[in-house]
């Protein structure tokens, strides 16, 4: 079995890229020194190298690198070593200009930027694997190796392209897929529009057409695109698997989804060797934590629990977004020990040292623009030697509360065209409840519809359009057997190849939640729908309504206004042991609030009480012990209670009864025991 954690690496990770090419070989020295004086553990090289190790084809430069392997060997530093494969150097493209990615509108991209690459081109992938292997041969057996880190975040900026060898492969992966082309018509419905094909040959990629494309073939397309990157994942990661054994293969995830939703990570999760994931916060007026904590919850949930490394994080700004504030002081720690309270084994950044030039100059680093004698590095600083004192959490995982359900293909299929409103988004409906849930202070993980859940009290759905047969199954099972689910609307509405499931809406959800829906009622951009309570209390919605007719379930809220008026909005069924909640509105966050609290009543999930907003409180246990990590991103200092007395481990005093927690400050107790 491959090795699950970095070869050496006996304490949490920090560090970050670092991309000495950049700079004199005179700075390299001065780095390590600032990298002892910081307790770096451990730093990514390599990633974007591919035109210095290999200047010209089949000519190599290693020199440099075995200096930089020695350096940080010498100063006690691990290597995440990068296969260069994101960027191949232009005179790859200049003998291979097909390599390039061509859009659904039939342009094609030029050499310039990164990540353009055609993942279906055979000479990519040749050169790809002659990369991939000299540096495993190379390097594979050196002492300060740590894990290898294959490409860099698949999926952006491009995942897809739509050129003739992607049409090709795509005629492949669909035989292999579907047997036969009658098959595929079935699958995607082709009677319709007087699509039909007669054999593989005839299919080509969704390119630009009139209107809207066959959503079945839409849908399969982003299948096979996320299939064909991770196809040339695996093939990287087994030529080093073979040339150097022992040592993990990881890349970096964007979990976060508000940063990548062209990637199944559910499939990726499974072919890592290490999960490993890339977060950044996206400054748009949202409270960034939350995302965070989000993020952390979706990648520990896609390594099934396991520990998982946080790779790349930003210091302070980024400079991609329209507006890229500064984190506040004390907030570059406050995020990395979030992630490390949810799971990863250290926070690692992009990048080590500020470029000075280049697209990413303005892009915040661990050594800035201006040195030591800033509030970063000093950060910088004490937030080593934090992770340092936290080094017996290694090993230990997160404890969750609740579930709540994600598909990322559900997510490609629901965001297609036309579709009954262009306002209800499935992101937005995870964020909602992912939100309440935190400020409730429960724990998040996150499963895929068709894994088991029977070891969670409460499981929530907030948005699955696409629900196949055993998804449905299984959370029969899970309710019957004594779970509570809440479910939101439109979910449980087509199978796997976006045909609508036979019989009322939803589907296979129609026993589940004793009801069906008649009809769909999306509302206008900005229109309120109000709904009643049995004891007069009101709430709104906007955005979507139903005509639900319960079959078993009891009606909760019922439409006061609008066309849905007198139908039930909110349903509670019981079924065998438990019970399945529906809400067939879009609920702001007061209304979710009062839903959740009776499920989590049902569910009977022990309520966190007396702590006060945006403080969390989040438990990682293993071998060596159960860690309370409180995390205040308020200005105001906290008192969070302790059930069992500990070490607070960043400060070495003892904690017991009410732990103090400073404003913008994180404690980590050991608890006795």
């Amino acid at each position: 079995m491959p090795e699950t954690t970095p070869r050496g690496l006996t304490r949490l990770a920090f560090g970050g890229d670092y991309n000495p090419e950049q700079w004199p070989e005179s700075v390299w020295q001065e780095d390590v020194r600032l990298m002892r004086e910081a307790g770096v553990t451990m730093v990514s090289v390599g990633i974007f190298s591919w035109a210095l190790l290999e200047p010209s084809p089949g000519e190599y430069d290693f020199g440099w690198m075995d200096r930089l392997f020695a350096l940080l060997q010498e100063n006690g530093i691990r290597v995440d070593l990068g296969t260069p494969t994101v960027c191949p150097p232009v005179w790859f493209y200049r003998a291979h200009p097909e390599a390039l990615p061509v859009t659904p509108e039939g342009a094609r991209h030029e050499f310039g930027s990164r990540a353009a690459i055609c993942h279906s081109n055979s000479d990519y992938r040749a050169a790809a694997a002659t990369i991939t292997t000299q540096l495993a041969e190379r390097y594979g057996d050196h002492p300060a190796l740590a894990m290898w880190h294959v490409h860099n975040e698949y999926g952006v900026p491009v995942s897809a392209c739509y050129c003739d060898s992607c049409a090709a492969h795509f005629r492949r992966w669909l035989e292999s897929a579907y047997g036969t082309v009658d098959a595929v018509n079935e699958a995607w419905g082709t009677a319709f529009w007087g699509q039909r094909y007669a054999d593989f040959g005839q299919i080509n990629p969704p390119r630009m057409t009139p209107t809207s494309v066959n959503p079945a073939q839409a849908l399969d397309y982003k299948r096979f695109a996320d299939a064909t990157m991770r196809e040339n994942f695996v093939m990287e990661r087994d030529i080093l698997h073979r040339l150097s054994p022992g040592v993990p293969v990881t890349t970096n995830f964007m979990t976060a989804l508000s940063q990548c939703d062209s990637v199944d990570y559910w499939a990726w999760g499974r072919e890592v060797d290490i999960v490993t994931n890339d977060h950044y916060l996206i400054t748009d007026g949202r409270r960034t934590h939350v995302n965070l904590a989000m993020a952390a919850d979706l990648t520990r949930s896609v390594a099934g629990g396991a520990p998982w490394i946080l790779l790349e994080h930003s210091p302070s700004g980024v400079n991609w977004q329209a507006r890229n504030p500064a984190k506040a002081p004390g907030q570059m720690a406050r995020n990395s020990l979030a992630h490390v309270a949810r799971g990863s084994e250290g926070a690692m950044f992009f990048q080590w040292r500020q470029s000075r030039r280049g697209a990413e100059k303005f892009h915040s680093a661990m050594v800035p623009h201006g040195g030591t004698d800033t509030r970063v590095w000093r950060e910088v600083v004490e937030l080593g030697a934090a992770l340092d004192s936290l080094g017996t959490v290694r090993g230990t995982r997160t404890r969750a509360d609740v579930a709540m359900l994600w598909d990322w293909h559900s997510w490609w299929a629901q965001n297609l065209d036309w579709r009954p409103s262009e306002d209800h988004d499935p992101r937005e409906r995870a964020d909602a409840f992912y939100e309440v849930l935190y400020d409730r202070h429960l724990t998040v993980d996150f499963a895929h519809p068709e894994a088991d859940l029977s070891a969670y009290p409460l499981v929530v759905v907030p948005a699955l359009y696409l629900m196949t047969e055993a998804a449905g199954r299984n959370l029969r099972r899970y309710v019957e057997n004594g779970g509570t689910v809440v479910v939101s609307y439109f979910s449980g509405i087509v199978d796997e190849h976006d045909a609508v499931h036979e019989g009322a809406y939803p589907g296979p959800l129609r026993d589940v939640l004793g009801l069906t829906v008649e009809e769909f009622s999306p509302l206008l951009q900005d229109q309120l729908v109000r709904i009643t309570g049995p004891d007069g209390s009101e709430l709104s919605g906007d955005v979507w309504t139903e005509f639900v007719v319960p079959r078993g379930a009891e009606t909760v809220w019922t439409y006061a206004d609008g066309l849905a008026a007198g139908h039930p909005a909110v349903t509670r069924h019981r079924l065998g042991e438990g019970t399945a909640w529906y809400v067939s509105t879009r609920l702001g966050a007061e209304g979710l609030d009062a839903l959740l609290g009776w499920a989590i009543e049902d569910a009977q999930v022990a309520p966190r009480v007396d702590l006060p907003r945006d403080v969390e409180v989040v438990r990682r246990a293993g071998e060596s012990g159960s860690y309370l990590f409180a995390i205040n991103h308020t200005a105001s200092d906290a008192k969070v209670p302790l059930e069992t007395p500990g070490t607070e481990l960043l400060t070495g005093e003892r904690a017991a009864g009410r732990l103090e927690v400073p404003a913008g400050a994180v404690r980590v107790v050991r608890l006795d025991g």
